[in-house]
């Protein structure tokens, strides 16, 4: 993990785009990251046309992994007016004009695009927006996953509670918490170093990798938990000793799959 965030690997467009460079290898995967150009466009639809709390892609990035690490299935219609920032949001425009037919296609190949990385296990690499003086601070990527969480925030608990499992949570809430209002809700009294940010940065990614798994385990157990016992069903009325035996020889029932069957 910690290679891949290596300051000498970060690859930054002239939006000030944080994401590591992408292995040759990976981009004949699909579905397929989006570009640098997509990245933009994706971003210009939203400035320009969503509501004034529409997402930047930072925060987008974080929301729609938390949805992917989430069990249950949450519908378009319940996270893009998140995505847009207007609960209003008119799903008939989205079917006539191209622009944001395009929109939502890049959302949904972004998030096709993170949910296989989590999937395959490979490493999760951040889009994280730098800010005036070059800083990569990641508080609204982790925003973005809290965002994601109050979707369904009552099914999170158990993973609050967990003490194998729940650290997994912490530095998505330090980097969250790291300029509240509330001073009680900061994670340090002192600003964050360059050094310590890095490695919250790490760990937020690694951290929602371990999410991703912790939900998928659970959901396994659930599911095996709620498979009835292995039975046997006859479909189709037993043959009598003397009728032609189903399995098709010509024989009698009885001198042939019914010797099995009666002694």
């Amino acid at each position: 993990m910690s290679e891949v965030y290596s300051p000498s690997m970060r690859s930054a467009t002239r939006r000030g785009i944080f994401r590591p460079q992408t292995p040759i290898a990976a981009l004949s995967m699909t579905p397929q990251p989006l570009t640098d150009a997509e990245f933009d466009s994706l971003s210009g639809v939203l400035n320009r046309f969503g509501g004034k709390d529409a997402m930047n892609l930072e925060q987008l990035d974080l929301f729609l992994a938390a949805i992917i690490c989430f069990p249950r299935r949450i519908p378009e219609i319940e996270y893009l007016p998140e995505i847009w920032g207007d609960e209003t949001i008119n799903e008939e425009a989205f079917v006539v004009q191209p622009v944001l037919q395009k929109f939502l296609s890049l959302v949904t190949r972004h998030k096709e695009s993170v949910a296989h990385t989590l999937h395959s296990g490979e490493v999760y690499t951040p889009v994280i927006l730098a800010s005036e003086d070059g800083v990569f601070h990641g508080n609204d990527w982790a925003n973005g996953f809290m965002l994601g969480m109050n979707l369904r925030h009552e099914d999170w608990f158990d993973l609050f509670e967990d003490e194998k499992h729940g650290g997994s949570l912490v530095p998505i809430l330090a980097l969250a918490h790291e300029n509240d209002p509330d001073p009680e809700m900061r994670p340090y009294k002192e600003p964050i170093s360059a050094e310590r940010r890095e490695k919250l940065l790490v760990g937020v990614a690694a951290g929602v990798m371990n999410i991703y798994k912790y939900f998928r385990t659970r959901k396994k157990s659930v599911q095996a938990a709620l498979l009835p016992e292995a039975t046997y069903r006859r479909f189709a009325p037993k043959p009598g000793r003397n009728d032609p035996c189903p399995c098709g020889p010509g024989k009698k029932f009885k001198h042939c799959c019914g010797k099995i069957t009666l002694h």
